[in-house]
């Protein structure tokens, strides 16, 4: 994108297309230009004034039509500029961008000079306004001392106030001289830069030089414009200018595209630290903007930081020189990278910009960057910066950056007083890197680098040595050393940054998902369809990695780059960047034989750097091309002739038309390169072709991407409003696509089975999609901002929604914000239930103001959409926001988005359609925080819970931790307590101390609900807990599950069908006797025991992030240890009446059994003693915890323990042979089949690949 050619099929490969004069028009005298601002309280020399398209040569070319308006506005973005005698008038020199519709682009060069204002009726016209402003000036302001000579410019005095500033600049028509500027302007297909400022220097040298240039000017202005070619590629070129020759040159279609701005001043402006953070923004396209005094620099880092990307390419708004008159741009609710000019008094925090939430701000001048929030690290940050710090220390550029770029870098103001540091505008290089180098070790960067320097053995004095031999002296370099220079850095930074890219995705090919239909129809489906398989890809990725890619993969540019390798198989239509960029990953391939899926974070350090720059050398050593010198043209006697100091109007007859045949192509090069480059020429380095396959493109992507650049024409409300409509379209597209995409990740499995995209989403995806739905909203809740509160738009919005709930409720009328929603009970369930949440938008608010945490807006936005999604009350809180009308129409424009109903409605149906899944966003991400649970617990009616005398107690365990032993008051059975998120709740422990008369309490079951975000978990018990009763338990572990809240099943009239809610008591252990157990057979137990180890088995298949409860899958309702509980339950011989058996007293028998055995010695073989003895280690180790468990809560602890030390199939194999098994089981039970035991084993070593951790609650006292 850095780089390429005009739209139309028939450009000639011409080096540029229009020479172009702008400036002050005297026959339509002073306009001032409403639309730059900042107007009447300036004084008149300081105020912008409508500057005019003067001439342009030739008239029109087919293939690139003339865009009078965009020219103007770029050539003078901030219009005419006037000054007197005592300003200096530096000429300066800035290029610009134009992007068509289709996306193509053409660049201009401009030159912008002071001549002196030789009309009359302009300078009386200037006098009458200083009259006229300085007579409203003394009516406002009591006039101050007149000293107008004490202070010449504004630079000399920052000590005085702005205001007396302004009487100083003023003009005397009778003193002063005035100046005007005006501007010469080369527009090209092709971005030339170094060559195009040439020539445009040499031209104003020409006309300011006391001696006349050899030939009138015409002559070397039809000779740029007919008679130079666009080097072809591969190739170099000379022409002549006014005082010498200048060379270009253009990179073969296999290196880089073509790229022509200095990168070194962008590192010396900014530093290698912010510029890879600028980078990583631009990457994840974040909202950028540049801020700078010139112009120049603008393009330089919006140039520079577009081209280090390959082989990406920015898809979005690109405006890196916005013109004054287009600031309402700014509220652009997409992504967009521009460039503001500053005017160098105003500091930053006089910007009103509209958004910040997302937006990277670059104060180019001051060194200084704001990021946005939680910007990922780009991956290997630290080797990268280090690799790129030595190319530039060896260039002599401190990887600080040079500070005197910078106008006002006040941190390093104590440096400035040693002038060591290379000043390369006065021309005296450092003699070598290391004494700017010196300076700046005390800073903390530098400190980092050198630690590292250190590590990686790179000593700094070896620096010197690879520049010394890359340009080898014995080739005749054609262009001046320094500007050898700038083409060395440039390739060499440029190289290191694409290496990133080809390590990153070496692989990237195999995980692009090829279309299983036509081409047509892929295109008609292109939103819907998935192509890259991100899940396989990140799986593959070092963990420091994912952050920033899970995030990378999501953006528009990372889409249409794999588009684009869909769209072209065959080498012959290949992308010319595709090309280039896949010939290097196969290298890279060919290097790294080791298995292309296995990615090491290892830092491979760039290799292709030589081989780039020799490409360079040799174009340069060899020029390839001459054009036709300058030549006298048949002009009339008289003509050319012009004053010194002023650009004339040049002969239009002789410019308006090229020669009748262009000679010069047959003369200077082989015919069959003109007509093979005219092709090529669009599409190297430019993604447009004009055919079929570009127009798809750009059509399947225009994901609110439509506009690339605003109209640069007149700004009539009608026009702004277009443009706005346009972004309000493509915001509900683009919500329309997020939720979309959100829901199929989210829905995994299931919707897979319907068709839709991938399997799974890890939880760094889950939270990348999160955070860009978190932007989304912010770039919505910002489009059309009356006024600019906070860097968060949409907290803004939800404190003044606070506000004016406050008054309200303060005036007395009911606030019905909180809606009570009592949850469906059962007819039959009787039982005490909690009380349920309130809906509260207000009260989420407030949790998340309660979290200290949580420092920004922005952040609280953040977290406060987190919760109302995992809450699935998203749409129904901003529902509500957004039904206080009042406060919507106080807070936005007309044409803001949150004002156009329609739109507004369909946004929050998408936004429902997230409440079919559901989202821990707000519980996995906020680890640390404090939460309020409140338990309720539910003892049975039926046997006398109230006489129940003991001191119960309880201990709550999840996924992030657990409280410890929480002491319960007697006779409570409610209550509430605070302590550190635990995450999803896995284990309730519940006990008591066996003291009192009645020490017997049955417990139906316990509730626990999370107060903050009213995830309510259930733990079903339905067993005693007491010496004597049931199993002798005191304390029991009881495995609970999420309830799904009923709350939504009015308003989503869900196809699925609901899931079904446990029963109100689980008997999960034996019950009260073994008898009443349903019976199953041996068919049924055998597809239990399947069931639980395909569960576990599954969930070490899934990605770390995203498995469930292992405990749920061990000791819930259908998990191992029911399911071996039923194995040996199967045929166990129920003795006499009233007296329980439980299978631990079988164990027990069985561990006696053993160990008399050993003691006999009549051990059978080696393996099998081990065996035993473990088992009997186990049994013992459980029997003597200090815990008061159960004989079953044993025989858990037993299976859990054994599945975690892979001895399960071990155990069953030891006890089918033990004799204990004979006189306690009859003869059908499974544990006698031999077949039936040799499956049963065979099931349970499927279970020895997987490392199973047991949660602290299962194994607390066993230290085995």
């Amino acid at each position: 994108m850095s780089g390429g050619s005009g739209g139309g099929s028939s450009a000639p490969g011409r080096f540029a297309d229009y020479f172009v004069i702008c400036g002050l028009d005297t026959e339509t005298g002073l306009e001032p230009d409403e639309l730059s601002g900042e107007n009447f309280e300036q004084t008149p020399l300081r105020r912008t004034f409508k500057s005019k398209v003067l001439a342009r040569y030739p008239e029109n070319v087919e293939w690139n039509p003339f865009d009078q308006d965009a020219v103007g506005m770029l050539c003078m973005p901030k219009g005419l500029a006037f000054k007197t005698q005592a300003d200096s008038r530096e000429p300066q020199f800035h290029s610009f961008i134009i992007t068509r519709e289709d996306g193509s682009r053409t660049f201009g060069f401009s030159l912008t000079f002071f001549e002196e204002v030789t009309s009359k009726q302009i300078c009386s016209a200037m006098q009458t306004l200083y009259h006229m402003h300085n007579a409203e000036y003394d009516i406002l302001h009591t006039p101050p001392t007149n000293d107008k000579d004490s202070c010449s410019s504004t630079g000399d005095c920052n000590g005085t106030s702005v205001s007396k500033l302004q009487r100083f600049n003023s003009y005397d028509i009778s003193r002063d001289t005035l100046y005007v500027s005006k501007c010469i302007c080369l527009i090209t297909p092709m971005s030339f830069m170094k060559a195009c400022k040439k020539v445009l220097e040499q031209l104003h040298q020409a006309v300011t030089s006391p001696q006349p240039p050899p030939l009138p000017l015409e002559s070397y202005i039809y000779n740029i414009l007919y008679e130079v070619p666009l080097p072809p590629a591969g190739r170099s070129l000379k022409f002549s200018g006014v005082y010498g020759p200048i060379i270009c040159q253009r990179p073969s279609t296999s290196e880089l595209p073509l790229f022509d701005f200095p990168v070194k001043e962008v590192f010396e402006l900014l530093g290698v630290e912010n510029v890879v953070q600028l980078f990583t923004c631009a990457l994840l396209e974040f909202q950028i903007l540049l801020y700078s005094q010139h112009y120049q620099r603008l393009m330089t880092v919006a140039e520079t930081i577009t081209a280090l990307m390959f082989p990406f390419q920015w898809q979005h708004v690109y405006v890196p020189i916005l013109p004054a008159s287009l600031l309402h741009f700014l509220d652009a609710p997409v992504p967009y990278l521009m460039g503001l000019h500053s005017n160098g008094l105003d500091d930053r925090s006089k910007l009103e910009l509209p958004q910040e939430a997302n937006l990277c701000f670059v104060d180019v001048d001051n060194h200084f960057i704001e990021l946005p929030e939680d910007l990922p690290q780009f991956p290997n940050k630290l080797e990268f910066i280090q690799e790129v710090s030595e190319i530039l220390m060896a260039f002599g550029i401190p990887p600080e950056g040079n500070l005197h770029c910078s106008e006002s870098a006040s941190k390093m103001k104590s440096l400035r007083t040693c002038d060591l540091v290379s000043d390369k505008r006065n021309g005296n290089i450092a003699g070598s890197p290391l004494n700017s180098y010196e300076l700046l070790k005390e800073n903390e960067t530098i400190a980092r680098l050198q630690a590292l320097v250190k590590r990686t053995g790179v000593s700094l004095e070896k620096l010197e040595v690879r520049e010394e031999t890359s340009s080898k002296k014995d080739l005749k370099i054609q262009c001046d050393e320094e500007e050898f220079k700038i083409y060395q850095l440039n390739i060499q930074i440029r190289e290191v940054f694409a290496n990133r890219f080809t390590q990153m995705f070496a692989d990237y090919e195999v995980f692009v998902i090829q279309p299983s239909q036509d081409k047509e129809s892929w295109f008609t489906n292109r939103e819907q369809m998935q192509n890259f398989d991100k899940a396989s890809f990140l799986s593959d990725q070092p963990e420091p990695y994912l952050p920033f890619l899970s995030r990378f993969l999501e953006t528009q540019m990372f889409a249409s780059f794999i588009d684009n390798k869909i769209m072209c198989h065959d080498d012959d239509d290949k992308d010319p960047i595709l090309r280039v960029f896949d010939s290097r990953v196969d290298k890279i391939r060919l290097l790294n034989v080791r298995t292309p899926t296995l990615r090491t974070s290892m830092y491979q350090k760039c290799t292709t750097i030589d081989e780039a720059e020799k490409s360079i050398e040799l174009r340069l050593a060899k020029i390839d091309h001459t054009a036709v010198h300058p030549h006298l043209l048949d002009m009339k006697i008289g003509q050319g002739k012009y004053e010194l100091g002023f650009f004339p109007r040049l002969q239009s007859d002789v410019l308006s038309t090229g020669p009748a045949s262009n000679k010069w192509t047959k003369r200077n090069a082989p015919a069959q390169w003109r007509r093979k480059d005219r092709q090529k020429q669009h599409t190297e380095h430019l993604r447009l072709d004009n055919d079929q396959r570009e127009k798809y493109i750009q059509e399947a992507r225009s994901l609110g991407s439509t506009i690339r650049q605003p109209k640069l024409s007149n700004l009539s409300p009608s026009v702004i409003a277009q443009t706005n409509w346009k972004f309000v379209e493509g915001l509900l597209k683009e919500c329309r696509n997020k939720t979309k995409r959100m829901l199929v990740e989210k829905m995994g499995r299931e919707a897979v089975e319907l068709g839709h995209g991938e399997v799974n989403i890890t939880g760094v995806e889950e939270n990348t999609l999160i955070a860009s739905l978190c932007d989304l909203l912010e770039r919505i809740w910002s489009h059309g901002l009356q006024v600019k509160q906070g860097k968060s738009a949409l907290w803004s919005h939800l404190l003044h929604y606070l506000e004016n709930r406050q008054r309200k409720t303060t005036s007395g009328s009911f606030s019905t914000s909180g809606i009570l929603l009592d949850s469906e009970r059962r007819k039959s369930d009787t039982s005490p239930a909690m009380s349920p949440l309130r809906i509260s938008l207000i009260q989420d608010m407030r949790h998340i103001q309660n979290i200290s945490e949580i420092k920004t807006d922005v952040g609280k936005a953040r977290a406060w959409v987190r919760l109302s999604m995992e809450k699935k009350l998203l749409s129904r809180h901003l529902k509500q926001l957004l039904s206080d009308h009042e406060l919507t129409k106080k807070l936005y424009k007309r044409y803001a988005f949150l004002r156009c109903d329609d739109e507004k409605e369909q946004f929050l149906y998408h936004l429902l359609s997230f409440n079919a899944v559901d989202y821990f966003c707000f519980t996995n991400v906020f680890t640390t925080i404090l939460i309020p649970y409140h338990i309720l617990i539910v003892p049975s009616k039926k046997l006398g819970g109230s006489m129940f005398t003991a001191n119960p107690w309880i201990c709550i365990s999840g996924e992030l931790g657990e409280t410890g032993v929480l002491q319960i008051p007697r006779n409570i059975l409610e209550m509430t307590f605070e302590c550190q998120n635990l995450g999803k709740l896995t284990t309730v422990q519940i006990g008591h101390d066996n003291s009192g008369l009645y020490a017997k309490w049955l417990v139906e079951y316990v509730m626990v609900r999370n107060e903050i975000t009213g995830h309510t978990y259930k733990f079903p018990c339905g067993r005693w807990l007491g010496k004597g009763m049931d199993d002798g338990s005191l304390e029991r572990i009881l495995v609970g599950e999420l309830l799904t809240s009923h709350t939504e099943a009015d308003e989503r009239q869900c196809r699925t069908p609901p899931l079904q809610q446990s029963p109100s008591m689980i008997r999960r252990f034996v019950t009260i006797s073994p008898n009443n157990k349903p019976k199953l057979n041996t068919g049924q137990i055998q597809e239990a025991i399947g069931e639980a180890v395909n569960g576990i088995v599954k969930h070490f298949h899934k990605p770390e992030k995203e498995r469930g409860s292992l405990t749920l899958l061990l000791c819930g309702e259908s998990g191992l240890v029911s399911a071996l509980e039923q194995v040996f339950q199967h045929g166990f011989k129920s003795p006499r009446l009233f007296k329980n058996v439980f299978i631990w007293d079988f164990l027990e028998k069985a561990q006696t059994y053993y160990e008399t055995l050993e003691q006999n010695e009549m051990v059978p073989e080696e393996n099998w003693q081990t065996r035993a003895r473990n088992f009997c280690r186990f049994v013992t180790a459980i029997n003597n915890t200090p815990r008061n468990i159960g004989k079953d809560g044993k025989f858990q602890m037993l299976v859990c323990l054994g599945a975690r030390d892979h001895l399960l199939h071990h155990w069953i194999a030891l006890l089918a042979d033990c004799p204990i098994t004979a006189q306690m089981y009859e003869d059908v039970a499974l544990i006698k089949d031999h077949s039936l035991v040799n499956s049963l084993i065979r099931v349970l070593q499927t279970l020895q690949e997987f490392n199973i951790t047991l949660e602290a609650s299962l194994v607390k006292g066993i230290d085995i």
